[in-house]
């Protein structure tokens, strides 16, 4: 394989096996990673309470991969040896460097405002999407990405207010949203080939390997509590090894680009269990944002090849 083959094996991407609109199985896969990835902001919060930023996500990636490694279906998967270059690249941008950044950037922008710059990973991924397959989604979908990304701006909007952002933060998010635009793509079709579980488990390990020095450097300036450790496990377990293996297989069925607007509806998710569980406010402009973001979604999900 020449060096021009191998860089286009590891630059490419494809549409999901399913382009007509979500079935009862996509939208399952799709409100499952929502209800996951929502809560993730929360525990992640409990988590950083004790732990450095580094240590919570060694934590996170390191129990997700020890997960999936005790699952049958990962240790018998095989992967041809022409596709794991493929599977590091996978590791360091939809892994490390992004997993890394998130808690790093949160310490200089509140979350709402992490959360509406995650909220472009779409835009990210439609982009690369287009340079990779050179051709442009339909103008429902466009619509979809562009009613969703207003909608987690008129939630994010009220937090934003109370608090001022460092542009540090705001860089280090979307160079985060940016390798996971990239990410999506490249997981596309190795995901339909080889399958979630087997993939998410070899990406995961490795993703370990890059993560572990800053986790092992981060442990002098961590203390301890139960309620740290339970909440970054429960980040691992749930929120890294079984949500990757459901947004992989997501990802598989329905495309890059429409599975990333999973992004949107998370802001959505956390918004709801701060007001069940931390008693917060909202403002009316963020509900109108709800209903955006669920029109949105609506849109995005709508089949993509003609009748």
């Amino acid at each position: 394989m020449t060096e021009s083959s191998r860089r286009t094996r590891i630059l490419s991407t494809s549409e999901g096996l399913n382009r007509e609109a979500f079935s009862a199985m996509d939208w399952a896969l799709f409100v499952s990673i929502s209800l996951i990835w929502g809560s993730s902001f929360l525990l992640m919060a409990i988590g950083l309470d004790a732990f450095a930023p580094g240590l919570v996500t060694l934590l996170r990636v390191g129990l997700g991969a020890a997960v999936l490694w005790l699952v049958p279906q990962a240790r018998s998967g095989k992967i041809d040896r022409q596709d794991w270059p493929r599977v590091v690249v996978l590791s360091l941008v939809w892994i490390a460097i992004p997993l890394t950044l998130f808690p790093i950037a949160q310490q200089y922008i509140n979350s709402a405002v992490a959360g509406m710059l995650n909220g472009g990973t779409p835009i990210f991924t439609a982009m690369i999407a287009v340079a990779l397959l050179g051709r442009m989604p339909r103008l429902v979908t466009i619509a979809g990405l562009a009613v969703g990304l207003a909608g987690v701006v008129f939630i994010s909007a009220p937090s934003i207010n109370e608090g001022s952002s460092e542009a540090l933060g705001a860089i280090l998010v979307l160079i985060a949203t940016f390798c996971y635009g990239i990410a999506i793509n490249i997981a596309a079709p190795i995901q339909q080939q080889y399958g979630s579980i087997p993939l998410m488990a070899r990406v995961l390990a490795l993703g370990t390997l890059w993560v572990a020095p800053f986790g092992a450097f981060a442990l002098p300036e961590s203390s301890f509590a139960w309620d740290s450790l339970i909440a970054s496990a429960v980040v691992g377990v749930l929120g890294t090894g079984a949500a990757f293996v459901i947004f992989g297989n997501l990802v598989g069925r329905v495309g890059g680009t429409r599975a990333s607007f999973i992004t949107y509806v998370i802001p959505v998710v956390a918004l709801i269990l701060g007001v069940v569980f931390r008693d917060d406010i909202v403002a009316p402009i963020a509900v109108v944002g709800v209903v955006l973001v669920i029109i949105g979604a609506l849109l995005a999900s709508r089949r993509e090849v003609k009748s």
